[in-house]
């Protein structure tokens, strides 16, 4: 029976959510100069499977770090991340959450830790997650652990997902891979159509 949320049936189709991990990012960090390029790149393609999310009413949920400021809020981050001279200023406003997106703040690397996506996922109906975001090797596949012990299918587009170099992130796609049964092709090669139809 499908959950009621603010008096309205939420449903995933085939169960399936879209997880944009980081990309709201002022990118001040210690190699961020070394991402960028490939967080740009996987940016492109985020922005991509964003638009067949909503074609198919696939929830958007974003999975933010709150960059030490405990006071955050979600307009807060955007704000700051997307303010002139900011490194990750251009991806930002690129990938700006929607009114209609979720924000899920975390204070760790993992999206599940301390955080309110293992209640939301739920009552979205969600129980396959689409991973994208950065860094690959880090907040991307801790959140894939964490999602793994919990039984979600995962499907981590390797276009999506940038880490500071490509050995990282294609070292964090094996352990992905073979660890967590993980779906990696690119969105290219997999549209999100069809795998929201895969055991749908």
């Amino acid at each position: 029976m499908p959950i009621k949320t603010d008096k309205t049936e939420v449903r995933a189709p085939g169960g399936v959510g879209l997880l944009i991990i980081d990309m709201i990012n002022p990118m001040d960090f210690d190699g961020a100069e070394d991402i960028l390029p490939g967080a740009e790149r996987a940016a492109a393609a985020i922005e991509s499977l964003r638009e067949a999310a909503d074609a198919r009413r696939t929830p958007v949920v974003y999975v933010n770090d709150n960059y030490g400021q405990w006071h955050s809020d979600r307009a807060k981050i955007v704000e700051a991340c997307t303010a002139p001279g900011r490194l990750g200023e251009t991806i930002a406003k690129r990938l700006a959450p929607r009114k209609s997106d979720y924000f899920v703040i975390k204070p760790q690397v993992s999206g599940f830790y301390a955080t309110n996506l293992p209640v939301l996922l739920p009552r979205l109906g969600v129980n396959r997650l689409v991973l994208t975001g950065m860094a690959a090797d880090i907040c991307v596949l801790f959140t894939a652990a964490d999602a793994h012990m919990r039984a979600y299918d995962l499907w981590i587009p390797e276009d999506c997902v940038a880490s500071e170099t490509d050995p990282h992130t294609e070292w964090a796609l094996r352990i992905m891979r073979k660890s967590m049964q993980a779906e990696t092709r690119p969105s290219t090669a997999l549209s999100l159509s069809a795998w929201i139809s895969d055991k749908a």
